[in-house]
């Protein structure tokens, strides 16, 4: 139990920088990407109550197309491609929006990690620098936000204080028990 305790706590607590400014500044960046994978790449394929009309989704649909795209990757992916189609458009979409809001960012993070790694791979590889371009440059913010979080400006910022204020606290049993000692 001690030790899932620990792993909640590192899982969601940001190391921050030793400048408040670099902060602002990789949060700038971590936002600009997540509003951007949200609201353009991942809604394209995904239904979000800000999905344009014209692609008539509904709320967490994925696009028709998009799991074709998906099975001519051929393998594991044309075994499931609904399943790896959803998946992706949901760590594009949903991912972008908690990589913008700075919760669970570490999660969100090795998701969309994930699909980049797929999209540069298996989906853009043979077609150029410049046709894989997007896909690097959401990777690298992923890599970055993996391993340091969101920083001080994100929300996972203020609920890791409150976990380990939670965490940290001792039960009445465990205080009663010391004092018996």
């Amino acid at each position: 139990m001690k030790t899932l305790k620990n792993y909640l706590i590192r899982l969601t607590n940001p190391i921050t920088q030793k400048h408040w400014f670099a902060d602002v500044l990789f949060a700038l960046i971590r936002i600009i990407a997540g509003v951007i994978l949200a609201l353009d790449f991942g809604a394209s394929k995904f239904g979000m109550p800000w999905t344009e009309e014209g692609q008539n989704l509904n709320l967490f649909e994925v696009a028709a197309w998009f799991p074709e795209d998906v099975a001519n990757y051929g393998g594991i992916f044309a075994l499931f491609p609904v399943f790896f189609a959803w998946m992706g458009a949901f760590s594009e979409a949903v991912g972008g929006l908690l990589l913008a809001l700075g919760l669970q960012t570490r999660i969100a993070s090795f998701l969309i990690m994930c699909t980049m790694l797929v999209a540069i791979f298996l989906q853009k590889w043979g077609q150029g620098t410049w046709a894989m371009l997007p896909a690097m440059g959401f990777l690298w913010i992923a890599i970055y936000n993996v391993y340091f979080g969101s920083g001080r400006f994100g929300l996972d910022y203020l609920t890791s204080k409150k976990i380990k204020s939670i965490f940290m606290q001792k039960s009445p049993l465990i205080n009663l028990q010391q004092q018996k000692v």
